[in-house]
C-alpha cells in the first residue's frame, strides 16, 4: 500500500503546502487548503463503477507531517476528510484503510513530525438521492414513518461505489409517485435521510424509516437504548443444542487486513472485542439423513436416505463441517446488542453457520441436475452456485422477521411481522418435506415469532 510515482499519472498529481503542517499528494483529489475534494471523489466513483484495486490506487492520498502536531490520527483525518465523521474514519482505520509509516495504526495513534499517513478514501455518498422505480413491500405507512419488508440483494443507502439501486432511491420514487411525504432530514449530509437502522445487503425483512425529524430522533433513541424488539429467523447447518442458548461473546474486526478478510468480524477477547449478546432459540429441527433421533445419531449412524446427499468435495471451497451431516435447524434470534454481523459471527463461531453465508462458512442448498434426486449442500463463492446445480438458496438465509417498537408520536405499541418469502421460504418448505416424520419442534421458552404468520407459504 506504499504510495509512489508509478501509482498515479504525473499530470494528475498535486502537492499542497498547508501552513507548513504537512505535504499532501492526492492525485487531483485535494482542495486548496489541504482538504480532500468530495466532489472529485464522487465523479471518480461514478466513472469507475464497482470498487477495484485500481480504483483504490486512484483514491489514495498521502500526508507527510512537516511538524509535530501532537494530534490523534482520527482527529487529524477528520480535519482533512470533512465529509466523514470520526466514527466513520475510525471504522476505516480499523478495517486497514490507513497506514502510518507503512504500519497499521490505531485511531488513537498520535502523529509526529515526519510521519507518513496513507489513506484510501472511501467515495462520499451522492449529495442527492436519485428516485428509481424499484418495487417496495410496504407493511405500514403514516405521516411519520414507513415500515417495509426488505428484499434481499438491495442495500439500504448509498455506500462506497453503490450509489444507485438502494432502498433510499426506491423510497424517493415512492414518495414522488405513490404516496405523500418524504424522509426525515436527519442523516442527509451523509446520504442517509430517514435511516434509523440498517440490515445487511442480503438480509431480508422488517425495516423502519422516519419521515419526520422528530420521529427520527425518538425512534433512534428507542434503538439506542434497546427498547426495540427485534427477532430474526435463520436456517443454519447442524443440530443446534441446547434448544435455548445465550451467546455472550465479544465481537471485533478480523485481525487480517488482507483483501477478503478486512470486511469480516470475529469473536475477539482483547481490547478490540466489543460486548455482543444473542439469544438463540431453536424452532424446528430438520433431519435429512434417515437416522433415528437420539441413540442412533449419538452412535454416529448416518444412513443415507432419499432427500439428502452430502456435499461434493471442492478443495477450494470445502463445505462447512456441520453442513456434511444432513442436519439443519431453524432458529429464532433475539439481539441484546447490535454489533456488525453479530448474528452471523455468533452462529458461525458456535459451529452452526447460516445456510448460504459464504463469508462465514455457510454453504448453499440445491439440487444436482446430474445426480440422484434430493437436496445437497453446495459451495456458492460470492453467491454463485456451480453450473451443474439448480440452487434453492445461495445467499445468507437470514430474515428480520419481527420488529416491535413504540410509535414515536402516538406512543402506541406497534409490532410488525414480515413474512418469509422467496428462496428462504422454499428452503424451509423443502427441509420440512425431506425431514418428514423426523421434523421436530422443540419447546423454546421466550420465543415469540408466530411461524404460521412468518412462513405462510412453507
Amino acid at each position: 500500500m506504499t504510495a509512489g510515482p508509478h501509482h498515479e499519472p504525473e499530470a494528475a498529481r498535486r502537492r499542497v503546502e498547508d501552513s507548513a503542517d504537512d505535504t499532501i499528494v492526492g492525485g487531483g483529489l485535494i482542495l486548496p487548503g489541504g482538504k480532500v475534494d468530495a466532489e472529485a471523489l464522487r465523479k471518480l466513483a461514478e466513472t469507475t463503477g464497482e470498487e477495484t484495486d485500481d480504483d483504490a490506487e486512484l483514491r489514495r492520498v498521502t500526508f507527510t507531517l512537516q511538524r509535530d502536531l501532537q494530534k490523534r490520527l482520527d482527529r487529524y483525518l477528520a480535519d482533512r476528510i470533512g465529509f466523514m465523521s470520526r466514527n466513520q474514519l475510525q471504522k476505516v482505520i480499523a478495517e486497514g484503510g490507513v497506514l502510518v509509516n507503512d504500519r497499521i495504526p490505531k485511531s488513537s495513534t498520535v502523529l509526529r513530525k515526519g510521519d507518513v499517513v496513507e489513506v484510501v478514501v472511501p467515495p462520499p455518498p451522492a449529495r442527492n438521492i436519485q428516485p428509481e422505480d424499484i418495487p417496495l413491500d410496504v407493511m405500514y405507512e403514516d405521516d411519520f414513518l414507513i415500515v417495509l419488508n426488505k428484499s434481499p440483494d438491495i442495500i439500504v443507502h448509498p455506500a462506497r461505489s453503490h450509489l444507485k439501486g438502494t432502498m433510499l432511491s426506491a423510497l424517493a420514487f415512492h414518495f414522488q409517485k405513490r404516496a405523500s411525504g418524504a424522509l426525515s432530514k436527519v442523516g442527509a449530509d451523509f446520504a442517509r435521510p430517514g435511516v434509523v437502522h440498517r440490515l445487511d445487503r442480503h438480509t431480508s425483512g422488517c425495516i423502519v424509516f422516519a419521515k419526520q425529524d422528530e420521529t427520527h430522533w425518538k425512534l433512534g433513541h428507542q434503538f439506542e437504548h434497546r427498547r426495540v424488539d427485534k427477532r430474526y429467523l435463520a436456517v443454519v447447518h447442524g443440530r443446534v443444542e441446547p434448544p435455548v442458548d445465550v451467546i455472550d461473546l465479544p465481537i471485533g474486526p478480523h485481525p487480517s487486513r488482507e483483501k477478503g478478510y478486512r470486511e469480516k468480524y470475529v469473536v475477539r477477547h482483547d481490547e478490540l472485542g466489543k460486548p455482543a449478546v444473542t439469544i438463540c432459540r431453536v424452532r424446528e429441527y430438520y433431519d435429512l439423513t434417515g437416522a433415528a433421533i437420539g441413540k442412533d445419531r449419538a452412535s454416529g449412524s448416518s444412513a443415507a436416505a432419499p432427500g439428502w446427499r452430502p456435499a461434493s468435495r471442492d478443495p477450494h471451497h470445502p463445505p462447512a463441517r456441520a453442513s456434511e451431516s444432513g442436519l439443519f435447524s431453524l432458529v429464532e434470534l433475539e439481539l441484546k446488542t447490535g454489533r456488525t454481523h453479530q448474528i452471523r459471527v455468533h452462529l458461525s463461531h458456535s459451529g452452526h453457520p447460516i445456510v448460504g453465508d459464504d463469508m462465514y462458512g455457510g454453504n448453499g442448498v440445491g439440487r444436482n441436475r446430474a445426480g440422484p434426486a434430493g437436496l445437497e449442500v453446495l459451495a456458492c463463492p460470492n453467491g454463485e452456485p456451480p453450473p451443474e446445480f439448480d440452487p434453492i438458496i445461495c445467499r445468507q438465509s437470514l430474515h428480520a422477521c419481527v420488529l416491535g417498537f413504540t410509535h414515536p408520536i402516538s406512543e402506541k405499541p406497534m409490532v410488525f411481522t414480515a413474512p418469509v418469502r422467496g428462496d428462504i421460504a422454499e428452503l424451509i418448505r423443502e427441509l420440512r418435506r425431506a425431514s418428514g416424520p423426523r421434523l421436530e419442534r422443540p419447546d423454546a421458552p421466550g420465543a415469540t415469532v408466530d411461524l404460521a404468520r412468518a412462513i405462510p407459504d412453507a
